[in-house]
Order: C-alpha cells, then sequence, then structure tokens
C-alpha cells in the first residue's frame, strides 16, 4: 500500500510517499481503508520530535511508528476475530496512534465509531482528536452549563471551531478570540461574540467568564485569571510552549496555583474515547455541529500540508484525500 513514512524526526522534508506493507489486524482490531485524514497537533509532535518530552512517548531516539497520523475515516475492510460490533463495509471514523496517512490502517475495534451519516470521509476525518478535545474540555472538564458567559480563546483553529459550536449548544453565551480574517467564520459557527485580539485584549475589557477555555496559551494565568468571574473555571488546553516541555509549564504553574485561590484552575490532555465520538456523531446529524476545513490535499501533498499547518496559521481543519 501506499503510506507517508518517516525513519526520524526532523523537518517536514522527512516525510515521503512510498510502498509498504499493508497491515493485518490483530484479534481486537479492525483495517481500514483510509479515505481521508487530517492534520493535527499531535502529528507535528511526532514528525518534528518537539518539544522533546514527547519522544518519550513516541520514541528515543526515533519514532517507533513510521508512518504518522492520527485522526481517519474510512471504511472497513476487514475485522479480527473478536470484533462483533464492525462488519467489512460499515463506514467508520477515529483518532488511531499513528499509522492514518496510509492506505490503510489498524484500529482497535473498540475505537472505531460508526461515521456520521450526514458528512463525507473529508468532513469525518476532520473531526475525531478536536472534537473529543473540545467535548472533553466544555463539558467534561469545564463542565458547562446552560446560560454561563464562556470564552474560547484561539476560537478559529481546529480544536476551537468546535468548540465554539459545543458550546453553543448548551445554550452558553459564547466569545470567541481569533483575529481579524477569521471574525466571520467564528460569527458563523454560533459565536455571540467576537474580539479581535489584534485590536483588544479580552483580559483588560473588564468583561468577565464564568468558562473560559484557552487553547491559544498566549495569555498569562493571571491575565486569564483577571477576565474569569470570581468562582469562574479555567481550562487549559494549548499547544504551545517551549522546545524542552511544550505547554507543561503552564500545566504545571496552573496545578501549583490552583489549590490558594477561588477560582478553578484545570489542566487536562485529552484521551481517545469512542464513547466520545459517539456523542460528536448524535451533535453532528442532529445539525448542532459542522466541520469547518480550510483546505485538502492528497496524500503526496502532506508535507506541504504539514508546512502550511505549521507556518501559516491555518483556521479551522487541514485534511488529507487518501
Amino acid at each position: 500500500m501506499k503510506a507517508i513514512i518517516r525513519e526520524r524526526y526532523g523537518s517536514f522534508d522527512v516525510l515521503r510517499l512510498d510502498e509498504i506493507d499493508k497491515p493485518v489486524p490483530g484479534d481486537d482490531e479492525v483495517l481500514v481503508r483510509v479515505r481521508a485524514a487530517s492534520v493535527t497537533h499531535g502529528d507535528l509532535v511526532t514528525i518534528t520530535g518537539m518539544p522533546y518530552l514527547g519522544r518519550l512517548a513516541f520514541g528515543l531516539p526515533r519514532p517507533k511508528q513510521k508512518v504518522p497520523g492520527r485522526d481517519i475515516a474510512g471504511e472497513v475492510e476487514a475485522v479480527g476475530r473478536n470484533v462483533t460490533r464492525l462488519r467489512p463495509g460499515d463506514e467508520v471514523y477515529a483518532e488511531v496512534n499513528g499509522g492514518g496517512f496510509a492506505e490503510y490502517v489498524r484500529v482497535p475495534g473498540d475505537l472505531a465509531c460508526p461515521k456520521p451519516a450526514n458528512l463525507t470521509f473529508e468532513q469525518a476525518a476532520a473531526v475525531p482528536l478536536s472534537g473529543n478535545t473540545a467535548l472533553q474540555g466544555l463539558r467534561d472538564r469545564g463542565e458547562i452549563k446552560a446560560g454561563q458567559k464562556v470564552l474560547i480563546n484561539g476560537a478559529s483553529g481546529g480544536v476551537g471551531t468546535f468548540a465554539v459550536q459545543i458550546a453553543a449548544s448548551f445554550g452558553a453565551e459564547v466569545t470567541g478570540v481569533c483575529s481579524t480574517r477569521n471574525m466571520e467564520l467564528v460569527r458563523s459557527l454560533g459565536a455571540d461574540h467576537v474580539v479581535d485580539y489584534t485590536r483588544e485584549d479580552f483580559s483588560r475589557s473588564g468583561r468577565r467568564y464564568d468558562l473560559i477555555f484557552d487553547l491559544a496559551g498566549n495569555h498569562s494565568l493571571s491575565d486569564c485569571r483577571r477576565a474569569l468571574s470570581p468562582g469562574g473555571t479555567l481550562v487549559l488546553s494549548s499547544s504551545k510552549g517551549g522546545r524542552w516541555f511544550g505547554p507543561m509549564g503552564r500545566t504545571m504553574r496552573a496545578l501549583v496555583l490552583a489549590p490558594f485561590v477561588r477560582q478553578d484552575l484545570r489542566a487536562y490532555m485529552a484521551t481517545r474515547s469512542r464513547e466520545n465520538l459517539a456523542d460528536l456523531k448524535e451533535l453532528i446529524e442532529s445539525g448542532r455541529i459542522t466541520p469547518a476545513i480550510e483546505r485538502t490535499y492528497p496524500l503526496s501533498e502532506l508535507p506541504e500540508a504539514m508546512r502550511y499547518f505549521s507556518e501559516e496559521h491555518a483556521r479551522a481543519k487541514i485534511v488529507i484525500t487518501v
């Protein structure tokens, strides 16, 4: 099969299209014919090897998984003997641990979820990691409630575009923070208010929020707390940070500070969940969420897609067709 491989960490030039053996599913896995995949910050880490802390999980001194790619949508080609929920021909989407930028990928049977019926494969591939991160951040960690004033910092990114829609679906009053060029996109997703960060600093506007979901990581904890109501909640889920530890430094500062302040400071790393994909499927099929896609690239142009994602402040999602 055709796949994008890399044998070492580095720039996007380490990626190349090659022919490799088609994987064989284990007893608890399904083999999926990939129709589309999407680019995530997780791919950025596993390709570049930065922050360096990530290499403890992804491989020292070189990547454990030659084929990158985490978010996929496609058709079940074969099932392991212990898998009973799925059959060949089923259309599914999933977040995998690698191997998604290829024609075929093995997926644990308990992580593959039926694809939303009203989405194309390209749209479905945009959902798993970003949609799940937004759902866990707002519902599970932020405990969002109807009527709350919620601010999404980084509202036009891959996770942010889902977060705006999810917050609106819960009946919150949503404020999205983004750049000038993305204001109309964020409004179209259901934000009640949009703050252009090039012209206004939300942390100094005097407005207070019950819940801040910080995806951008471009404000200090004290700045974010200034914009929180006295009993408000700050949820941190930024991918930004230094070359060695990434966002962990900011996360640790929040955890150390949390016991000493009235406001609730929470940080988390999203975990893969078929149940959450099923919840997202319901939200999508009911029309409350629609994936936002900026660009689509063929598999052979993955290096260009990654470069654009990394350097051009891509909005919404970047999708790879296979």
